[in-house]
This record gives C-alpha cells, sequence and structure tokens, in this order.
C-alpha cells in the first residue's frame, strides 16, 4: 500500500464496512504500521480487540489462504489471531479498495523490529510458523512466481525496467542453480504482524498475509528489509536459523538474491499505483546493493 495514493479508505469507511458485514460497532479505530502487502487497523469492539486487514482485491484468494493457515497454527497450539467471519459466513469481504478480514487479535504487544531481543523472538516466530505449516494446503496457495518483467507500468522511470529485470534473472538463476527450501510463505512478515504477550512469555502470530508457496528465504528477505537491511537484521537471522528449516549455508547464499528481488517486488508494486515515495525507496537500495 501507498501514502501517495488518495484512493484509501478513510477509518470512517472500514467503521461501515465492519458495522455492515461483522456487526461490530467499534468504539476506537487505530491504524497499524505501513505493510508492503497490505494495510492494517486495531479494533475495539466492546470489551474485544480486532485486527482489520485490507488486501488488494487480486489477492483475495491468498488472503483466505492466509486466514486458512492462522486456523491451522491455533490447531497445533500455536498461538494467532482467529479470523471472525462476515455475518454471511464469509472470511473476507469484497469493498472498492479490496478485500477486507477480521481477526480476533492475540494477546501481547506488537514486536519491536528495531530492538535485539525482539529481533530474536521474531526470527524464532517465523521460524516456528514455517516449520508448523509444513503439509498445509489450501486451494488459495499460489505458486511462488517473479514479477513479469516486460510489465507496461515498468516504463515509469528510466531505470525500473533494467532493475527489475536484473533482481528477476538473479533469482531464476538461483532457484535453477541451487536447491531452496520450499513451504507456505507468510507473505509479508512485518515485527507488527508478531506478538509478545509479557504476563505469559508466549509469543504469537497476529496474522498471516497473502499466502503463497515458494522458497522461504524469500519470507525472511522479506522480514530483513522491514529490519532496514542485512546488517540490521542479525538478532531476527539468528533467531530464524535457530528455529526455522532453512540451513545457514542456503540463507548465506539465496538471501542477498531474494532481497534483491523484494525490492524489485516493492518497485513493481509501486509503479503500479504510482507511488513515488516507494519508488524512490527501491530505486536508492537497488542502486545500492552489490551485483
Amino acid at each position: 500500500m501507498c501514502r501517495d495514493n488518495p484512493a484509501v479508505p478513510e477509518d470512517e469507511i472500514v467503521r461501515t464496512v465492519l458495522r455492515d458485514e461483522w456487526h461490530l460497532s467499534p468504539s476506537e479505530i487505530t491504524e497499524l504500521p505501513m505493510a508492503v502487502m497490505s494495510r492494517g487497523w486495531e479494533v475495539l469492539a466492546g470489551s474485544d480487540r480486532y485486527v482489520a486487514r485490507l488486501a488488494e482485491s487480486a489477492a483475495r484468494l491468498p488472503v483466505e489462504a492466509g486466514l486458512a493457515a492462522a486456523i491451522h497454527l491455533r490447531g497445533v497450539r500455536m498461538e494467532a489471531g482467529e479470523p471472525v467471519r462476515t455475518l454471511g459466513g464469509a472470511l473476507t469481504v469484497e469493498t472498492a479498495y479490496g478485500a477486507l478480514a477480521v481477526l480476533r487479535r492475540p494477546p501481547g504487544r506488537h514486536l519491536d523490529g528495531a530492538d535485539p531481543v525482539d529481533q530474536q523472538w521474531w526470527g524464532e516466530r517465523l521460524g516456528a510458523v514455517h516449520r508448523a505449516l509444513e503439509g498445509f494446503r489450501h486451494p488459495g496457495l499460489r505458486p511462488w512466481q517473479p514479477i513479469d518483467p516486460d510489465a507496461p507500468h515498468l516504463d515509469a522511470e528510466p531505470w525500473l525496467r533494467g532493475a527489475v529485470t536484473a533482481a528477476v534473472t538473479a533469482a531464476i538463476r538461483l532457484t535453477v542453480t541451487d536447491r531452496l527450501t520450499y513451504g507456505v510463505l507468510h507473505g509479508d512478515p512485518a515485527p507488527d504482524a508478531f506478538v509478545l504477550d509479557a504476563a505469559t512469555g508466549r509469543s504469537g502470530l497476529m496474522h498471516c498475509g497473502a499466502c503463497g508457496t515458494g522458497p522461504l528465504v524469500y519470507d525472511v528477505a522479506a522480514a530483513v528489509l522491514y529490519a532496514g537491511g542485512p546488517e540490521r537484521a542479525a538478532e531476527f537471522l539468528d533467531g530464524y536459523r535457530a528455529a526455522g528449516p532453512v540451513a545457514a549455508d542456503e540463507l548465506e547464499v539465496a538471501l542477498p538474491v531474494l532481497l534483491r528481488l523484494r525490492w524489485a517486488v516493492l518497485a513493481d508494486r509501486s509503479a503500479r499505483a504510482g507511488c513515488l515515495t516507494g519508488l524512490e525507496l527501491a530505486r536508492e537500495a537497488l542502486e545500492s546493493m552489490p551485483g
């Protein structure tokens, strides 16, 4: 999502959809930090707390796969947000701004991606989620695939198509020449997607993103981007290596390539949305990377 785009819903519109489709009457709506693939709000309705997530309409089925993944995680005793169905029994609602989903918020505070201790929790939980989702199946899971370097919107900036093409080419070469660990991807593992309950010492998952299947290091790369890059994500990576199914040598080889691809995805999405801020961030990151 992009703040440069004026066509984003205001809290009042979210309030209306929650009332009409979920029969929730929020007394408080607080917007969550911006994520790459979705937008979210914490909602207080009565004595209950919820999380509302909005993703683009094209991702509705993968979002529903993510909601099913959360149900699966809860079934294996992992703390995760509980999806709330609409009055009509649906997991998501199509709005003019995308697909909206609601989950009951698990207890605890958001993790701080800049805090070394929280980074350990963050990496450990993502690794545990990857292991817990081994064998999970859902018709909404779509296979991971690189973005299209021939897309017309990549003419938005002179540097854009070449940078995206280079990132996609490197990622394809990696998947052909190296044996990578594949599985179910969270999709958007920002630190605010995870929580830590100080009362119990348990960490949990607020929500899954638009789930798909692909190389698990791509999820790691997405998290490293949120942390500010590999040089600021050492504790996160330590936590993931301790709990996740990906070997350390695979992480070392694949992470730089898939981190570049993640920035290319951000550039692609920003170009489609006309998001100048996202484009500039992606350009600076891609130009600073070796290779």
